[in-house]
């Protein structure tokens, strides 16, 4: 039997036991012995679940147990989690976790910590939930240079701009209905400011770059000042908004933001609704690829960090995440090159070359502009306000 300790039983951590269990025959067919977690690690106490038996309180136990290969780590947080981490992987067990602040902060220091005493540390689960995202780029496509990614990583934002454009719903009660289905926290803030998919950005802005991208240096927006015009207006246009990461690579320079984003109805993203996420890859050979499921939630996570665990139990030894640097990488937005960008306004309407397409909105208009850059948008934005008044500058998605 391999043997394994889960740290945190909350809702991935109890989603780890589940998977194991549930796919207990299957695991050892692959392994040739089955997995079994003998050790998991909260503060409370769980009298009416079995796994009571396996509760500890101490991560000694765990930490000072030589049978246990891999940790898997889904308390979320920095602190303990970073020291139970470093601890765990600096005394040859493999971690497998789906913390994305610790990775984002941490990953490249614990990847050091790993690869020097040849055990592995995998975060899978960090980004996009149950969508083998990371591997797939760590594995399939590690003889891309990958360009580009582009993504809907929160599903909680996903869901509330859906609803406002479905039902008419104010960006307040959609929040609250969100709330309601526990697509969303009791505080929200994280998810819709945004800073959440800023996190995942930055690991997969991290990844290609094989530098540290900081989270903190992605310029971010959330959606909680979009309005129902604001989702009438990019419909008027053909198109939706989405919260969308992205990262891409030109000219040596790093280009990295989150944002509301107009996405025309005939690209894939306009496609994903409700709690799901969806990653673009673009890369130099294979071009473009999309990866779509759930990325949240008990089983699609913990489904993710199960299959880290049996990747590092397989992995002849070491199962390699070829993390970054410990050189940080400082982004630039992608404002700072030519794009194309939807605009709201509300008056009268006015004529410009960088027009493209121009659609009337109850009260006003939206545009859609050609490629320009932040001094041109700023003249067209200051004609415009020449007859009205401009509501809403949304960047359109790079094809």
């Amino acid at each position: 039997m391999r043997k394994i300790a889960v740290l945190g039983y909350g809702t991935v951590g109890s989603g780890v036991v589940a998977v194991l269990e549930r796919s207990a025959e299957q695991i050892a067919k692959r392994l040739g012995e089955p997995v079994q977690a003998v050790k998991v690690l909260d503060i409370r106490d769980f009298p009416d679940d079995p796994i009571q038996k396996y509760i500890v309180h101490d991560f000694q136990e765990i930490l000072n147990d030589p049978e246990i290969e891999v940790v898997a780590e889904v308390m979320g947080g920095l602190h303990p989690a970073y020291e139970y981490v470093s601890q765990a992987l600096a005394a040859g067990k493999h971690v497998a976790t789906s913390n994305k602040a610790l990775v984002e902060a941490y990953g490249a220091e614990l990847g050091e910590i790993a690869k020097a005493h040849q055990v592995s540390f995998l975060f899978e689960a960090s980004v996009a939930g149950g969508i083998p995202i990371l591997r797939t780029m760590n594995t399939a496509m590690i003889q891309e240079e990958i360009r580009q990614i582009t993504g809907i990583l929160n599903g909680t934002t996903n869901y509330i701009l859906a609803l406002m454009e479905d039902t008419g719903a104010t960006f307040e009660e959609a929040l609250k209905d969100a709330q309601a289905r526990g697509y969303a926290e009791r505080d929200p803030e994280a998810d819709i400011e945004g800073y959440d998919a800023a996190r995942k950005i930055a690991i997969l802005a991290s990844m290609i770059r094989g530098k540290h991208v900081r989270y903190q240096d992605v310029p971010t927006k959330g959606i909680s000042g979009i309005t129902k015009a604001d989702i009438e207006g990019a419909a008027a246009l053909g198109g939706r908004l989405k919260l969308l990461g992205s990262c891409s690579q030109e000219d040596g320079k790093l280009y990295v933001s989150v944002e509301p984003t107009f996405v025309p109805m005939n690209h894939l993203l306009a496609a994903v609704n409700s709690v799901f996420n969806a990653v673009m890859v673009k890369s130099s050979m294979l071009g473009d690829t999309m990866f779509y499921g759930k990325g949240a939630g008990k089983l699609a996570t913990a489904s993710a960090v199960v299959a880290d665990i049996l990747a590092a139990l397989d992995g002849s030894g070491v199962y390699e995440m070829h993390t970054w640097s410990k050189e940080t990488d400082e982004p630039s937005h992608p404002a700072d090159r030519p794009c194309r960008y939807m605009v709201r306004a509300e008056g009268e309407k006015t004529e410009h070359p960088l027009i493209a397409s121009l659609a009337s909105t109850e009260g006003g208009f939206s545009i859609l502009t050609e490629q320009c850059s932040k001094q041109e948008l700023a003249e067209l934005l200051e004609q415009i306000e020449r007859r009205a008044k401009v509501r809403g500058v949304f960047r359109k998605v790079e094809e």
